[in-house]
């Protein structure tokens, strides 16, 4: 079924408005493809939970995809070895400190919104997509913050609940303390030039979750409910017609992705990094799910760690045809995006007035420095994307085509609550509206400039739950070029 409601999905890709200006010929460029396979942790076939991994060939590890993913990247200046160096031993460890941070490791989050594009309310019936609240006396039911401001001081972080600290539990329980500190969590709606569809955060059904409880892992979802999520963002929204086939979709046979790429050399370069985009999202949350397997499942332990053979299953050379290491180039180019509205929106966050307030002032204070270094050293990075090529030719033809991208984009993140693991629903919204966030503030670099040094700001927002989706998000991405080198080193020994 049409994930765009079929008027507009038709309006949008029958259009033959030309790009203008917009349009400039560029190297054919990576794609993720494939049958989709997951969302959050897992929307992917998986291997058995009780069984080890079983290592390729060597004849196949000798051509691992991750030797091949090296230098430049193509509509960048960058290369993948200074996004290594960068991200792995600058930025990464500072990041991942602040996310361990009350405000950051708290998300506001609806999992109950029925999907809006078909009638399928099956969800996931294994334990690790279950979502396992604590006693209802320990849960918020549906936290209302309507127009309250950040008065009131919170004691202490969440207390642990013990009976949803178990494996794949979304544990949705907080303190009593910390719960009236979020209740004072400022909201602002700033739906107008939002690139998703945010949760209502004043539904009963909207509940605060401990990120840091519930981290991202394989929860083995799978099969063909798993599989209609992916095909839908990648046939429905990202703008390729119907009659050009993506490399490796089964079925279809398979030209070696000639027609595919031959499709996206030729389009704008908007459409064409939306594409990589997702691309990038998607292998990202690959890596998480390779990288965090449930390697052994008994009654006495489970064990999760890195899982070789799903990993090369995904982004081996041989075993995908040369699409391995394209998808692996696409997630450096994601990297590049998020990297560059972190350091944009840095006069956002330097503002002497902006709180991140949780009720301990000195630990407010204490996290507001980590941000704004973690925002400084994005701003360092030798060589961040030029979006200045982005919409940058006729001005009425740009505007009507960062509107479609950001309806694109939007129905996208529509399409997260149709996600049948509920773990899996958390992480792909979280994420989604993290890179929704990210463009929002790409293409709002007037307004940001425009911020007052004091006072408040009007014509530039973000919402706390874009603040904390856009970090965590990042934090996602830096994670998985991080996880990239932990493989690295894992292969070589292999070979």
């Amino acid at each position: 079924m049409a994930i765009f409601h079929r008027s507009r999905r038709h309006q949008l890709l029958s259009q033959s408005r030309p790009c203008a200006a917009l349009c400039q010929p560029a190297p054919a460029l990576p794609s993720h493809s494939g049958p989709a396979r997951s969302v959050g942790r897992g929307l992917s076939p998986r291997l058995s939970h009780r069984q080890p991994p079983v290592p390729l060939r060597a004849a196949t590890v000798k051509q691992q995809a991750l030797l091949s993913v090296t230098g430049h990247l193509d509509d960048c200046t960058c290369d993948v070895e200074t996004i290594d160096a960068f991200n792995n031993y600058k930025l990464f460890p500072r990041l991942n400190q602040l996310l361990e941070s009350d405000y950051f490791r708290y998300y506001k989050v609806n999992l109950k919104k029925p999907c809006p594009f078909w009638n399928d309310n099956s969800h996931c019936g294994i334990r690790d997509c279950a979502v396992k609240p604590c006693p209802s006396d320990e849960v918020p039911d549906g936290i209302r913050s309507a127009g309250y401001k950040y008065s009131e001081e919170a004691n202490s972080r969440a207390e642990e609940c013990e009976e949803a600290n178990r494996l794949g539990a979304v544990d949705e329980s907080l303190s009593k303390e910390t719960q009236q500190a979020v209740l004072q969590w400022t909201w602002h709606d700033d739906s107008s030039d939002s690139f998703c569809e945010a949760d209502d955060i004043h539904s009963p059904d909207a509940e605060y979750v401990d990120l840091l409880l519930n981290p991202e892992r394989y929860t083995g979802y799978k099969g063909p409910d798993a599989w209609k999520i992916w095909n839908s963002i990648y046939e429905e929204n990202c703008f390729k017609p119907q009659n050009v086939k993506r490399p490796l979709t089964s079925g279809r046979g398979d030209d070696g992705g000639q027609m595919f790429y031959k499709w996206l050399k030729g389009v704008c370069v908007e459409k064409r990094a939306f594409y990589r985009l997702i691309s990038g999202l998607h292998a990202s949350i690959n890596i998480h799910l390779s990288a965090r397997y449930l390697l052994q499942d008994t009654w006495s332990e489970k064990k999760w760690g890195p899982n070789v053979t799903e990993f090369q299953q995904r982004f081996d050379e041989v075993v995908t045809r040369g699409e391995g290491p394209r998808r692996l180039k696409n997630l450096y180019f994601l990297y590049l995006i998020e990297l560059r509205a972190l350091s944009k929106v840095l006069p956002f966050f330097e503002r002497p007035g902006f709180q991140l307030y949780t009720g301990n002032q000195s630990h407010d204070a204490e996290i507001k420095n980590l941000l704004l270094e973690v925002l400084h050293l994005a701003k360092s990075f030798p060589l961040h994307f030029d979006e200045n090529s982005f919409f940058a030719g006729n001005k009425k033809e740009a505007a009507k085509l960062k509107e479609e991208v950001r309806l694109h984009f939007k129905n996208i993140s529509k399409i997260m609550d149709c996600v049948g693991c509920f773990k899996c629903r958390l992480w792909g919204k979280l994420q989604t509206q993290g890179l929704g966030t990210a463009l929002k503030i790409l293409f709002s670099e007037s307004l940001i400039e425009k911020i007052p040094e004091s006072g408040p700001s009007y014509g530039f927002q973000l919402t706390r739950q874009e603040i904390v989706a856009l970090f965590n998000a990042f934090g996602r991405i830096s994670t998985s070029v991080r996880e990239l080198e932990n493989f690295r080193a894992i292969l070589r020994t292999m070979r």
